[in-house]
């Protein structure tokens, strides 16, 4: 949601970016970092009593297959999922977000990882209650 990892890294121009809200998913680290064992990359998981804040991001379909190749699809974890979201005037958006298994338990982010996503959620006006909760996420030292 950092948008250095969009416009920076990536290359990417999206050409509408908003806020956006998905219920029924919770945030989670619960997937093996690189080197194995590392540092726990983000990922969601249903949980019916939770929701995820994020930006959603308009890119062409063109950008959307580099984007999968930066999140290593295929290959890796995480699938592309089509999912409901809201933006922040309510409207129901149907986006493409990253959806993996992922283990039982869930470990931690590093503290470059943590403080990118909490950057953006910040930059971008993510609730507060959000930013609370991602201050609150345990990081490796």
């Amino acid at each position: 949601m950092h948008k250095d990892a969009f416009f920076e890294r990536r290359r990417m121009r999206p050409t509408e970016w908003r806020v956006g809200r998905l219920k029924g998913y919770r945030l989670r680290f619960n997937l093996d970092g690189i080197p194995k064992g590392k540092s726990a990359p983000a990922n969601i998981s249903p949980d019916p009593d939770s929701e995820v804040w994020g930006v959603l991001y308009k890119i062409t379909h063109r950008q959307m297959l580099r984007l999968n190749l930066t999140e290593g699809v295929p290959g890796r974890a995480y699938r592309p999922s089509w999912l409901g979201m809201h933006d922040v005037d309510g409207q129901t958006v149907t986006a493409m977000t990253y959806v993996a298994e992922g283990k039982e338990s869930d470990g931690c982010p590093s503290l470059r990882y943590i403080a990118l996503i909490r950057d953006g959620a910040r930059a971008h006006g993510l609730p507060t209650s959000w930013l609370q909760m991602l201050e609150s996420v345990v990081h490796v030292k």
